[in-house]
């Protein structure tokens, strides 16, 4: 509609308010032309039959008279007849003094009152091949007057205008309605999902633009749906875990109390069974503050320099015993000696647990490789098992906390270990990863920025 009144506006300024401007701008311009044509014609031998041709072709009276403006030494008011306002030898004293005055060159609009017209009259100097004034020229124009044109158009433009306003309102119509009805289901869909329908499939429209945003929210609302059910089965599994201790420390607390309480080995036993699984719903507490710490920027780094080689052949030796316990081999491929700088508690805390991730889910033949990779700039650090592996889909999720909710129950661990990783080396912003095929195992692997100056650490 906006555009449809400024074009409005625009042909009644330039048909109607301006036009009679408009056109005496293009008639100066058209008979100065003409007037330059005469003058460069003028000295030519068959100059006279080409200013017939001129004065016909443009419709102009045209006079050239002598010096001294006493006698014509060309006439043509054949083509202007009854309209050139140039009569009689006092009038042409007076334009050849006014030519003279204004440097060789006039023009201007003369209005009649005889018969109250308009003409467009150009003087102007002629020279000979010496440049000297040979005489004057005189080129008279009529000037049609616009306003029946006027009229006309203006009864044409009203006509125009209704139609093109009715057309516009109409077109503005139905094509709101094509824009807005696909907008409309879109929200409609988005109010449902806000009120916890994840299942719903959003339906754009004949725009592409409607049709990416249907498609984006239907992702939205699918990934809002996993997350939904990640949440839930969350927290079913740390109520599992935090409900199983309790009620392993209820149950033995009464059997001492109960049974047990005058017998002393039998009482020991149980002890350390309350102790074992108070041990248990204490890591998993801290496990959950720690992450709630490290996502909310509750927790600063310490910065030390260290040797990565000595620390991680301290760590896989901690190993030793688990291994031969539980019959475990953790293979570890150091590099050559690497000086890093960073939190040397939150990286060994890495380190465990993706030790410990490996550890539950290698394969049968229980093997985990641990490898150092001295680079330029970085010491990468890969921890990899031999398991089932991760498919690609469940690779973009594997360091989400409710990733846990689709695996098997650890056997070591909490199950947020892998979202503490995450947390401590993006707060470290150190680049992680993860890579994986199903049946070849997985690899999970980080880099340490490493540091110049290489300090003893005790």
């Amino acid at each position: 509609m906006g555009l449809t009144l400024a074009v409005i506006i625009l042909m009644w300024l330039f048909q109607i308010v301006f036009l009679q401007n408009f056109y005496i701008t293009m008639k100066t311009k058209d008979v100065t032309k003409a007037t330059n044509q005469i003058i460069d014609a003028y000295n030519d031998d068959d100059s006279y039959e080409l200013l017939d041709n001129i004065a016909k072709r443009n419709q102009l009276s045209i006079r050239i008279v002598s010096r001294y403006g006493m006698r014509d030494l060309y006439s043509n008011n054949d083509y202007m007849a009854g309209i050139s306002i140039i009569h009689g030898f006092s009038d042409i004293s007076v334009y050849v003094m006014e030519i003279q005055e204004n440097d060789g060159y006039f023009c201007k609009t003369v209005h009649s009152q005889q018969d109250n017209s308009q003409t467009l009259l150009v003087g102007a100097t002629l020279y000979d091949d010496s440049d000297n004034i040979s005489g004057y020229l005189l080129v008279n124009a009529s000037l049609d007057p616009v306003g029946s044109t006027v009229d006309i158009l203006q009864e044409q433009l009203i006509i125009i205008s209704i139609a093109l306003i009715v057309i516009s309102s109409i077109l503005s119509y139905f094509i709101s309605k094509m824009i807005a009805k696909p907008i409309d289901r879109i929200t409609k869909s988005a109010n449902r999902l806000a009120n916890g329908e994840y299942d719903i499939k959003f339906i754009g429209g004949n725009y592409l633009e409607c049709n990416e945003l249907a498609d984006t929210l239907t992702y939205a609302s699918k990934q809002i749906s996993k997350v939904d059910k990640q949440q839930r089965d969350l927290i079913a599994n740390v109520s599992h875990d935090l409900r199983t201790p309790l009620t392993m420390i209820k149950a033995y607390a009464e059997m001492i109390r109960d049974l047990s309480g005058n017998n002393p080995t039998k009482r020991e036993e149980h002890l350390n069974i309350i102790i074992e699984e108070t041990d248990r719903l204490s890591l998993l507490v801290n496990d959950m503050l720690d992450l709630s710490k490290l996502e909310n920027g509750g927790i600063s780094l310490t910065p030390v320099k260290f040797d990565i080689m000595t620390r991680l052949t301290e760590i896989i030796e901690r190993y030793k015993g688990i291994s031969e316990k539980m019959g475990y081999h953790i293979t570890f491929t150091p590099d050559t000696e690497a000086f890093v700088e960073c939190d040397i508690v939150k990286i060994e805390q890495v380190i465990y647990n993706l030790i410990n991730n490996a550890v539950n889910y290698t394969g049968d033949d229980k093997n985990v490789y641990v490898k150092q990779i001295n680079e330029k700039d970085w010491v990468k650090i890969t921890v990899t098992d031999t398991g089932q592996g991760i498919s690609e889909e469940d690779l973009k999720l594997i360091f989400n906390k409710y990733y846990r909710a689709k695996m098997r129950r650890e056997k070591i661990g909490t199950g947020l270990g892998l979202s503490i990783v995450k947390a401590v080396l993006t707060k470290h912003e150190f680049p992680y990863g993860v890579q994986s095929k199903l049946g070849e195992g997985t690899t999970f692997w980080f880099k340490i920025k490493r540091c110049e100056t290489p300090i003893d650490y005790e």
